[in-house]
């Protein structure tokens, strides 16, 4: 395939970046605690200017938010003394804070938008190894922001990729042809998500014979959009029929964006409205946009219980995870986007941070061995990461669990397992959202047959009955030919999801330390409320994803009102004392 002479100068980049995977890392810290010698953090650990990993390993603890906090607390309330970096902290990063309460804040520097950037253009020269021609249309991406705020110091805290969408990186980008999008940057940059949704969504019709790929950060981002197309297809296909835009935007910059291309088009709004009023909407991806050769979108770890639904709404288009990043930094992007779901792996760059990993049975208690670096991980082997950042994070945990399970030249290629975190406890025991995961897949085998799927789900406690309990919230779709399933089948889907979890949890059960796992049916967009909830509490459109787990009273009761069916386990799951947890 034709490789442009841009493109062929990224992929060599890459090439040689990760063929010198250790020899960069080495480079990369000692250029971070050279820059942060004279930092309070550096010194407080009698670094004395020392740059060699010997000296930063014996001396840098390893730290995780909590330990950080009152030095961000300072920088957030307005001094300006190098405490964690030499570069002065331009903004905060906020967490997308969806389940673990209280949004931490991620220090970082004006320098480290142009490390962003420098990910971002890695990522076309590599698809277009793998997808010819994308240089001949355009994407339809839903991207939003959010209303941004300010700390007592006067410090901006927002989501990364509001950072990102605000900067001039993003706003006055050169013109490339294989990075032309439909949606206006004003839309975009619209902090009215109905008003940024619906004219990104219009224009991604009036464009739909030019895109070529669709996408979202998020897969529930783009199912969203999905759900918003099924609401508001009257009113934007009398927008196109009439080349008059819904009163309803009032943004003056968004109206001015479509200006010139929002022209009366009675046949593509019949076209429309002829797709969108019909009951079956399988497939309606393709229909609508035929040109679409795959989808932009995340789908691993808890993103991965979207894949059904997405395969139906497109027809079984290919779905790509590009890169791999967090707001304490970006990390690396996929070589082979077009793998399954189940298979993606990424790549580390070894020039964006530094990194380190802890052997993840070293990693729930006390670290007491050495942190492996990125260049000597072992294929097969899961760990926790661990980051420097040039923003100043010194020997940080991401919290994220990876699994090793290649190399690309140098560099290890990882597959994301999960979230280091336990979502569920009634006594000893501790479930994870790897392991709620596989419960709900497991759960919803016993439906399929009935034409029905989970579309989302969420859980909690319940310790006002004694014992306490599970309860898991499910959202299903039913498939057009498909029905209900029966109470009976509900039931078993309690005791299959409890068969899967892990045996201290079931001889919890065995024991009647745990009481039957209950699941809470919910009726059609329970889960739409949620979010147009946590989004009015001020949750980044953008980056919001369902939490896997709820606490906040407010939350539980909007999801109990809006329970159709209710269903408990009817038996109690296996478990032996001799049986091995299969986990």
């Amino acid at each position: 395939m034709a490789v442009s002479n841009n493109h062929k100068e990224k992929l060599e980049f890459i090439e040689e970046t990760t063929k010198n995977t250790d020899q960069v890392q080495a480079k990369v810290l000692s250029e971070i605690l050279s820059r942060n010698a004279e930092t309070e953090y550096l010194k407080r650990y009698n670094m004395e200017g020392a740059t060699d990993r010997e000296t930063f390993k014996a001396r840098i603890p390893i730290v995780a938010y909590e330990d950080l906090k009152p030095d961000i607390q300072r920088i957030a309330e307005g001094d300006k003394s190098p405490i964690l970096a030499a570069d002065p902290i331009s903004e905060f990063l906020t967490s997308s804070g969806t389940s673990a309460g209280e949004r931490k804040l991620m220090p970082t520097i004006e320098a480290e938008l142009d490390r962003r950037q420098l990910l971002y253009s890695l990522l076309m020269p590599v698809m277009n190894l793998y997808v010819p021609d994308l240089d001949k249309g355009k994407g339809l991406y839903f991207y939003f922001i959010k209303s941004e705020t300010k700390t007592p110091g006067g410090l901006v805290a927002r989501p990364v990729l509001t950072s990102y969408y605000k900067s001039n990186h993003f706003k006055h980008r050169p013109f490339d042809p294989y990075n032309v999008i439909t949606s206006p940057t004003a839309a975009i940059l619209c902090t009215d998500s109905f008003q940024s949704m619906y004219v990104q969504m219009l224009c991604g019709l009036i464009y739909r014979a030019e895109v070529l790929r669709i996408g979202a950060v998020f897969a529930s981002g783009l199912l969203r959009a999905i759900r918003f197309l099924q609401l508001h297809w009257r009113d934007l296909a009398r927008d196109i029929e009439t080349g008059t835009l819904n009163k309803e935007i009032t943004d003056a910059s968004v109206r001015e964006s479509v200006k010139d291309v929002l022209v009366p088009n009675p046949d593509l709004a019949k076209f429309i409205s002829d797709e969108c009023s019909v009951e079956n909407w399988a497939g309606i991806i393709t229909r609508i946009w035929p040109h679409t050769k795959y989808l932009d979108v995340i789908v691993t770890g808890a993103m991965s219980q979207y894949i059904p639904t997405l395969e139906y709404y497109s027809g079984g288009l290919p779905m790509t995870c590009t890169m791999y990043a967090s707001s304490e930094c970006y990390f690396g992007l996929n070589l082979k986007p077009m793998r399954k779901p189940e298979e993606v792996t990424y790549t580390i760059m070894p020039n964006m941070c530094y990194c380190e990993f802890i052997p993840i049975e070293e990693s729930y208690g006390k670290v007491t061995g050495s942190l492996v670096d990125l260049a000597d991980v072992e294929v097969g082997k899961e760990y926790e990461l661990v980051i420097t950042t040039y923003s100043g994070l010194c020997r940080y945990r991401v919290g994220d669990v990876l699994l090793v399970t290649s190399f690309h030249n140098a560099a290890p290629q990882f597959r994301f397992i999960r979230r280091k975190n336990c979502l569920l406890s009634i006594d000893s025991d501790k479930t994870d959202e790897s392991e709620l995961q596989k419960g709900v897949e497991r759960a919803a085998e016993l439906i399929k047959s009935y034409g029905a799927g989970i579309v989302e789900y969420t859980s909690r406690t319940d310790t006002t009955t004694i014992p306490g309990h599970y309860v898991i919230y499910w959202e299903l779709l039913v498939k057009e030919g498909g029905r209900w399933p029966e109470k009976e089948v509900f039931d078993k889907c309690c005791l299959e999801m409890e068969e899967e979890l892990n045996s201290v949890y079931r001889q919890g059960r065995a024991s009647d330390i745990i009481g039957p796992l209950e699941i809470r049916v919910l009726r059609s967009g329970a889960f739409e409320e949620l979010m147009d909830y946590a989004i009015s509490r001020g949750a980044s459109i953008n980056q919001y994803k369902a939490p896997r787990c709820v606490s906040f009273p407010p939350i539980i009761e909007l999801l109990d009102s809006r329970v159709v069916s209710t269903h408990f386990s009817q038996g109690k799951p296996q478990w032996s004392p001799r049986r091995k947890d299969m986990k």
